[in-house]
């Protein structure tokens, strides 16, 4: 009834002709209270009777204009109005609506409630779509005309509808509501989209070139809103990327056993982060290798460095195709990449040297076999290289001609892995002396270190491991068998016994467990790994169970290592011999110290433990080292003596086969295993040398020094340099063990907050977020939960966070949770499991999970803040005031790191809404600056959406904040509470 009564007040005011400021006066006294005029839908019956006849009713109209001037109407009312008119024929009308449009199109806003914000959303798509129909029409009308006589009018409607679309499309706020209005009616977008091809159909054969070219601009500018977030700039003033080296470096140093998609997601991350351009960035990983082959130790270290290198980077580099996407195809990049490469002479010169053959053309064969390089770019580029080459230094001397390189070595060793394990798959028990060949054959020289290097960078050093378990266990014990057989058991036993020690010293014991989900019964090494073997870090009991099996079998085997000239191999049950040798050595060590043995009898046993097998050496041994921590400094003597007797050979022509090659193992693992008590010891044992450094990372640390000094002094040293090398890695690691994360992190930091130079910070964090990598999971939860809110809240240290130093924390404390956030669903890599994890208890206390009582840091919130009401305990604030996306999205907040990313926003929340302002106002600007910029399009499982929703409306008071971008950028689009947050902040712009 309402409408009918709207109706003929507007036909009254026409007929008596009222001005449009009488007519206003007039409604308000016919409309006093109640329903607002969108309501009483005032701008669709204005615009209804203003449409009547073929010309629009200018009086009816002036009244339109008069109440979207004085805010009568909203403006959504009006663009729905002006979309529901469908009769393009009727030119006056038609321009009459586009002069409307023309008032307001470039500066929409609403000031009301978020849905009145998304309703503006719609009514500007709906808009649009119409002002496409309406080009559309009037283009049709144009081209249907005859060429003599175009009609004008038709053309001047086309140009007054194109300009219409530019003006309303050139608005970033435009296309932000057109954004999210997208987002809300994917119907009406496709309906868009399919009006956008007609139109461009039609318009191909318009004759005046300016307005197809101005229609053209208009599609690029429709078809840009769905991803108007993606647009990137690349850095290109930079050319080296020491975050991109480190990352790569720590990787190759430390994890080849790792898989390559959590290396591949963290190079991603950090090229999306830094904006590094695809060329730059292969090149930056292919200098990394090149410099790592460089510095690595003589030895396992240099053929781990060559795996990594040849192996793995390609097969990473063959993942990293996968994400490209762009103009610019993968090939021509990795194509690029090679050609800068070639450039760097003095960096190839010194790889060359080091490896002894050409790695460029190794490195370009390796490419090209992963479909890397295109036929023509391998053929050019591996002609650019012979001829570089060419000029090098000479390469081949007399003394290292036969020497084969590296290189080449390990890519013949990938296959013959391959070969080995189907080798092992067979049945043991068939053919075990046809096995012992193959085996013995890979004792030789550096075989075992050169496939173990290739199954490492392949991923198939786990399955290499389990087969060697599965030998071990085969031969435990064997019944009824002849000499012959026994000593071949003895040494399948032997064998896979030291090439497992060796493989788990190398590259970590993570590498031999099983899944314990099987149910399975545990097999004997796992078992002696797990409970004797000593390892860095790993505190044995000399008196543990483990350690005192069955007296009898220990008695028996005390009498057969005494009496025997010999070690008895038939029959004998190698698993029961290891576990019983610890109590036989401890028997035989009160029999030494109280007399009973002589000298000559010790050496006597000792020749008999390691006479045949060396596995009885290694784990006497074991169980030596964890016996010898217990004792007093005046009572180790005769132990270290045991030690020193097992560890030298056996000069004896009776000895099983292969026996120096596995005494050359066996030293490299006792080695091993009692560097750490030697040194706590203050002891030398001399083992036997084989020339090449066993342990070339072990003891970096400077004696006599405090940590922190060093800490300091390496950090300076690497800042200097510009990137980060692996004996640094090293000793930055070592560090992070002995003084805990908070420690490293907190230290590191303050050398950060110390620059004062830009260039200089920026390095910093480039190369503390790659240190950072060592466990970044623990140094983000302690960065974000305790150092960053620590520096926010206290007042005396809000100096230190002035601009540069206050910026590069920022920009670091972004990228440590963006980093920590994307992989922390990924299992940790087998260096950090190693390390203390923090207990999730600490976590739990620090930000409680129910808001009945105020966190830690919301009191100490409350006490520094003289606003009270804003920074007290979630209890004191609505439920909506903290209310984020993570919350809908039901994150698991009981994961450490989620709690403290929600409670770092809510200190945001607090700060951007409290009275004060000061350099921690400025370091949320910068924090949340820098969150923007590395953004990911359509990237639902950001950090931001920890973000209280409420904080939108607060950022965007924020000068450096208020662009629709940053509010798209900063909103979780994928909800309908995230659109309406995002569409109310844009609409108040």
């Amino acid at each position: 009834m309402k409408v009918v009564n709207l109706k003929q007040a507007i036909l009254q005011a026409w007929k008596e002709r009222w001005s449009d400021y009488q007519w206003a006066i007039n409604m308000k006294t016919f409309f006093p209270k109640g329903a607002t005029w969108d309501i009483l839908n005032l701008a669709e019956a204005l615009l209804e009777q203003a449409m009547v006849g073929p010309s629009p009713n200018p009086l009816i109209l002036s009244y339109l204009k008069y109440a979207i001037s004085s805010q009568m109407v909203s403006y959504s009312s009006v663009l729905t109005a002006i979309s529901k008119f469908d009769d393009f024929s009727r030119d006056l009308c038609v321009q009459a609506l586009l002069d409307i449009m023309d008032m307001f199109c470039d500066r929409l806003s609403c000031h009301g409630k978020a849905e009145e914000c998304v309703g503006l959303c719609r009514a500007l798509l709906s808009a649009l779509h119409w002002l496409l129909r309406c080009t559309a029409a009037s283009a049709e009308r144009l081209q249907e005309a005859p060429e003599t006589t175009a009609p004008a009018s038709a053309e001047k409607q086309l140009a007054m509808c194109l300009q219409r679309l530019e003006k309303t499309l050139s608005s970033t706020k435009n296309r932000a509501l057109l954004h999210i209005a997208k987002l809300e009616e994917a119907s009406s977008w496709t309906a868009i989209e399919q009006c956008l091809l007609k139109l461009g159909e039609t318009l191909a054969n318009l004759s005046n070139p300016q307005l197809r070219s101005q229609a053209e601009q208009c599609g690029v500018l429709i078809r840009s809103i769905p991803s108007m977030l993606s647009v990137r700039s690349e850095q290109l003033h930079e050319t080296g990327f020491p975050t991109v080296h480190a990352v790569v470096l720590l990787e190759g140093t430390m994890n080849l056993t790792g898989e390559t998609q959590p290396l591949v997601e963290q190079l991603m991350m950090v090229k999306r982060m830094q904006h590094i351009p695809t060329p730059l960035f292969v090149l930056e990983i292919w200098k990394a290798c090149f410099v790592g082959l460089i510095e690595s130790p003589e030895g396992t270290e240099e053929l781990k460095w060559t795996a990594f290198t040849y192996l793995k980077i390609p097969q990473v580099l063959v993942k990293l195709k996968k994400y490209s996407h762009g103009d610019r195809d993968f090939t021509e990049d990795v194509n690029c990449a090679f050609e800068f490469l070639l450039k760097l002479t003095p960096l190839l010169d010194k790889a060359d040297q080091r490896c002894n053959c050409d790695c460029t053309s190794f490195l370009l064969q390796e490419c090209n076999k992963q479909g890397l390089l295109s036929e023509a770019s391998f053929a050019n580029l591996t002609a650019k290289c012979k001829a570089d080459r060419e000029q090098a230094p000479q390469l081949k001397s007399s003394e290292n001609a036969n020497i084969q390189p590296n290189p080449g070595l390990i890519l013949r060793a990938e296959p013959t892995v391959t070969n080995i394990l189907k080798t092992m798959d067979a049945d043991h028990s068939k053919s075990p002396e046809g096995l012992l060949g193959v085996l013995g054959h890979m004792l030789s020289g550096k075989s075992l270190d050169l496939l173990l290097a290739a199954a490492a960078a392949t991923g198939k050093l786990k399955s290499f491991a389990r087969k060697f378990i599965n030998l071990n266990e085969f031969t435990t014990h064997g019944p009824g068998e002849s000499t012959k057989t026994a000593s071949v058991r003895a040494l399948l036993f032997d064998i896979s016994f030291l090439m497992l020690c060796h493989v788990a010293q190398t590259y970590g014991s993570e590498v031999i467990l099983s899944d314990c989900s099987s149910g399975a019964e545990v097999p004997f090494f796992e078992t002696w790994m797990q409970t004797c073997m000593p390892e860095e870090g790993k505190i044995l009991n000399p008196d543990h169970p483990c350690f005192r099996p069955d007296s009898t079998k220990v008695e028996s085997l005390v009498a057969l290592l005494n009496n025997s000239s010999e070690m008895k191999l038939v029959q004998m049950k190698w698993h029961e011999a290891c576990l019983s040798i610890s109590a036989a050595i401890l028997e035989i060590l009160n029999a030494w110290e109280n007399g009973v043995l002589a000298f000559e009898s010790i050496q006597k046993i000792t020749d008999n433990i390691k006479g045949k097998v060396c596995s009885l050496a290694v784990c006497a041994v074991a169980w030596l080292v964890a016996h010898v921590r217990m004792l007093g400094l005046d009572e180790r003597e005769k132990s270290l003596q045991m030690i020193r007797q097992l560890a030298g050979p056996l000069y004896s022509e009776n000895t099983l086969q292969f026996y120096n090659e596995r005494v050359v193992i066996m030293n490299s693992i006792l080695e091993h295993m009692c560097a750490d008590v030697l040194q706590q010891t203050a002891t030398q044992i001399k083992f036997p040398s084989t020339g090449v450094d066993t342990m070339p990372y072990w003891n970096l640390l400077p004696p006599k020094r405090p940590i922190k000094e060093v800490l300091t002094g390496v950090f300076a040293q690497v800042l200097e340099k510009g990137w980060v090398d692996s004996r640094s890695i090293h000793i930055f690691d070592t560090l992070l063990h002995m003084g805990g994360v908070y420690w490293f992190c907190n230290n590191l930091l303050k050398e950060l907050l110390k620059e004062t130079r830009k260039e200089h910070t920026l390095r910093a964090v480039e190369l503390l977020y790659s240190i950072f990598c060592l466990d970044m999971q623990q140094v983000t939860l302690v960065l974000l939960g305790h150092i960053v809110p620590g520096l926010l809240t206290d007042s005396a240290k809000w100096q230190s966070l002035m601009d540069p130093p206050g910026t590069a924390l920022a920009k670091l404390a972004v990228w440590c949770a963006l980093s920590s956030y994307s992989s922390h669903k990924g299992q940790a890599s087998s260096r950090q499991k190693k390390r203390h994890r923090e207990d999730i208890e600490d976590y739990i206390s620090l930000f409680p999970l129910d808001d009945t009582q105020p966190s830690k840091l919301m009191r100490l919130l409350s006490s520094n803040e003289d606003d009270a009401s804003i920074l007290s305990s979630p209890t004191d604030r609505s439920v909506n005031s903290s209310l984020s996306a993570s919350q809908l999205h039901t994150v698991n907040m009981r994961d450490p790191l989620n709690r403290v990313l929600a409670n770092l926003f809510l200190l945001i929340a607090s700060i951007l809404g409290s009275r004060t302002a000061g350099p921690h106002t400025q370091f949320v600007q910068w924090f949340m600056e820098e969150c923007v910029d590395c953004l990911e399009q359509g990237s639902r499982g950001s950090i931001l959406q920890f973000m209280p929703f409420t904080t939108v409306s607060e950022l965007v008071k924020v000068s450096a904040m208020c662009s629709p971008k940053v509010v798209l950028a900063i909103t979780d689009l994928s909800l309908p509470l995230g659109r309406q947050v995002a569409a109310k902040a844009i609409a108040a712009l």
